[in-house]
């Protein structure tokens, strides 16, 4: 509705431009804003307040002249000034209440827009390394990516979801490593399992799947690493996965190492399908190198002059481009550093097409966020088309207590437990209830609740409810009135009106929270449009004896119906239609 009194509003403008009232009066970047009384009106603007310097008048002179420019336009039952400047709006019933039959007519497609007009968005999301399952902060960032997502399509842009698989580097040794070491000891074999090795569950599990299908064939003649080989940790670990490198032969250490990471990269994906997450595009990081892309890279960056030879290391000047200091892209062994492989990545994005990129990273990345800005930059592309959402941590609590937590030593709760636990609806609406950029604290005992504590419950509950009263109009033998039904007429409660400024809002809101890639404003509105349902629903009985009234009432509760389910849609979860 806020488009429509700024239309009338930038019309009014005009006239009293035109008429010499305020000849002089310069474009200002007004605000509309639902006051905080509802006593105050629907709406209230500061215009007035803001071309007072620029016109040289007070600012109560003219936003009365504006005002009364303002009083024969439909759109209004009453304008009125007030304090200092302000201008506070009555919508007329019957545009208000207009919007009953908008929704009804749209349908699904109610809040859809063109706003994007189909320009092409890419959204990189999750991006597990294939070392584990997903585990509950993977969650969170697979929820509001996907929410992220969501939002881009229903306003019109054309999105590509896109997963990264960091299937090359160090990491995939230490995966194969750990799972070698798991079957050797399922073999018999006496193992020293390094501390900084993968120890959870999924690794035996793995190995046994290994076993199953070669036996104890692979573990003749080869004799475990001893973690004692070096006194550093990290040296121990790299000495232990070269020793297996060699006892096994390269290609059989690379077949079970693509095998370890295809078992849970398979996993992955179905986790996440579960979670009602899915991609368009795997984009494996071996596939990246073994095609040259980040040969290709480097190439641009050393034309472009932004690469220097320091103790035989290769260095990315990108201090001088935002960073906090310069970085190392090829290491003095020629090995090239994870970073040169994502300025790859993020050189081949561009090259894709993609008129914007967003990246949604884990919020221990932030310090990530101003290097990769500044290789876009030295690669030429335009850094302004990147953006970045991080997302903090997700903290589970059970009976008041967070659930303590260790990844790398395989003490977590994977998203599939959590999903098999809360279920997928739930799961995902709690994870996107707040900022990315806030923590979260994941009640369990909350999520599962049954009652208006539970706001996933609160809000499905308020659709099921209006289904109910759908179905008891049928069992009544009433028709649902099909025909446009004059409610403003009829409906006269302070709810009512409430409602229907709700549904209003919608569609500005599913732009506003697309444009920001803030998904926690639809779970937000949701709230909202449930609270006040509900409320409407206990102060005020729906099927009255009286024909128009009951037949209004209908309507304006099928319209909060249908704007729930297209809410629960963007949100990717479901709309009941009994509990």
């Amino acid at each position: 509705m806020k488009h429509l009194l700024r239309n009338a509003i930038d019309a009014a403008l005009a006239r009293l431009r035109e008429a010499g009232t305020l000849a002089d009066a310069p474009a200002v970047d007004y605000q509309v804003e639902v006051p905080k009384l509802e006593a105050h009106g629907d709406f209230s603007t500061n215009v007035a307040m803001l071309l007072a310097k620029p016109c040289r008048r007070p600012p109560r002179e003219l936003a009365s002249a504006l005002a009364e420019c303002l009083r024969g336009d439909a759109l209004f039952a009453a304008i009125e000034v007030a304090g200092p400047g302000f201008i506070n709006f009555v919508v007329d019933p019957a545009t208000v209440f207009g919007v009953v039959d908008a929704v009804l007519a749209e349908g699904p497609d109610y809040g859809r827009s063109d706003l994007g007009a189909g320009r092409r968005v890419q959204v990189e999301y999750v991006s597990a390394n294939p070392t584990g399952p997903l585990h509950i902060g993977h969650g969170r960032g697979a929820a509001i990516g996907s929410v992220i997502a969501r939002l881009l399509a229903v306003t019109g842009h054309d999105v590509c979801r896109e997963y990264y698989v960091n299937d090359a580097g160090r990491q995939m040794d230490i995966l194969a490593l750990s799972v070698c070491l798991r079957y050797l000891e399922l073999g018999g074999v006496e193992v020293d399992f390094p501390a900084q090795a993968y120890r959870g569950d999924y690794v035996v599990d793995i190995a046994r799947a290994w076993q199953a299908r070669h036996g104890d064939a692979w573990a003749a003649g080869v004799v475990a690493p001893s973690s004692t080989i070096d006194d550093d940790a990290e040296r121990a670990l790299d000495a232990a996965i070269a020793h297996l490198r060699t006892a096994l032969g390269e290609a059989r250490f690379a077949t079970l190492r693509d095998f370890a990471k295809d078992t849970i990269l398979e996993e992955i994906k179905a986790d996440l399908v579960d979670f009602g997450v899915e991609f368009d595009v795997w984009y494996s990081e071996a596939g990246l190198m073994a095609g040259g892309l980040v040969d290709d890279a480097m190439a641009v960056l050393e034309r472009n002059g932004h690469i220097y030879v320091e103790a035989g290391a290769r260095w990315f000047r990108s201090a001088a481009l935002g960073d906090e200091k310069n970085r190392v892209v090829v290491r003095e062994n020629g090995l090239k550093t994870y970073f040169a492989s994502d300025i790859a990545y993020h050189l081949d994005k561009f090259q894709r097409g993609f008129a914007e990129i967003i990246d949604v990273w884990g919020a221990d990345h932030h310090g990530y966020v101003p290097r990769v800005r500044a290789a876009i930059t030295a690669l030429g592309e335009d850094a302004a088309r990147l953006s970045v959402v991080l997302v903090q941590f997700a903290a589970l609590v059970r009976g008041g207590e967070k659930v303590a937590m260790s990844t790398r030593a395989g003490e977590f709760v994977t998203l599939k437990q959590l999903v098999d636990e809360v279920g997928v609806d739930a799961a995902r609406f709690f994870y996107v209830m707040r900022r990315a950029d806030q923590h979260l604290e994941f009640d369990l005992d909350l999520a599962t609740a049954e009652s208006s504590d539970n706001p996933v419950y609160y809000v499905q509950y308020a659709h099921a409810r209006i289904c109910s009263v759908e179905r008891q109009l049928a069992e009544r033998g009433l028709t649902a009135p099909g025909a446009p039904v004059e409610l403003a007429t009829v409906l006269d409660a302070p709810a009512e009106r409430r409602l229907a400024k709700l549904l209003w809002h919608y569609p500005e809101m599913i732009e506003t929270a697309a444009s920001a890639r803030e998904p926690h404003l639809v779970t937000q509105y949701l709230r909202d449009l449930a609270t006040e349902f509900h409320g409407y629903y206990n102060g005020h009985k729906i099927l009255v004896d009286d024909g128009p009234l009951r037949d209004a009432r209908v309507r304006l509760c099928d319209a909060v119906r249908r704007v729930l389910a297209n809410g629960l849609e963007v949100i990717g979860i479901s709309a009941p239609t009994e509990m």
